[in-house]
C-alpha cells in the first residue's frame, strides 16, 4: 500500500510539473501578446485564472518554483508605441474584481484618496 501511495504521489508531482511548465508558457505568450503586440487574445479575467492556477500549483509544490516563473515578476516590458501620459489626478487600479465586493472595497478606497472621483468604464 505504501509503495502504490508513493507512485501516486510521484505522478502527482510529475503532472503538478508538467502543468506548471504548461501554465508558464501559455502566460508568457500571452505577456507578449499583450505588452508587446498590443493584441490580447483571452480576456484579463481569463489570464488571471490562468495565472491563479499557477500561483496555487506553485504553492503546493514549491519545488517546482523557477526564479524565471511569471508569478516572480510584473507583466512584461511594454511595447514602445504607448506614450507616457500625466495625469492631474492619481490614477487608481481596480486590479483584479470581479465582484460587487471588489468594486466596493475599491470605491472606499478611492475616496480616502480622491474628494469627489471619477470612474471610466472600458468595455471591449
Amino acid at each position: 500500500m505504501l509503495v502504490r501511495l508513493n507512485v501516486l504521489l510521484i505522478m502527482e508531482k510529475n503532472q503538478a510539473k508538467k502543468r506548471i511548465e504548461e501554465l508558464s508558457s501559455q502566460i508568457e505568450h500571452h505577456n507578449n501578446l499583450y505588452y508587446q503586440g498590443s493584441n490580447p487574445e483571452i480576456s484579463d479575467f481569463e489570464f488571471d485564472k490562468l495565472l491563479d492556477e499557477l500561483i496555487s500549483l506553485e504553492n503546493q509544490f514549491p519545488e517546482f518554483l523557477s526564479p524565471f516563473s511569471p508569478t516572480q515578476r510584473v507583466g512584461g516590458s511594454v511595447t514602445k508605441d504607448f506614450k507616457t501620459v500625466v495625469h492631474d489626478a492619481p490614477f487608481l487600479s481596480l486590479s483584479n474584481s470581479y465582484s460587487l465586493e471588489d468594486l466596493t472595497d475599491f470605491d472606499e478606497r478611492t475616496r480616502k484618496t480622491v474628494t469627489i472621483p471619477l470612474y471610466v468604464l472600458n468595455s471591449v
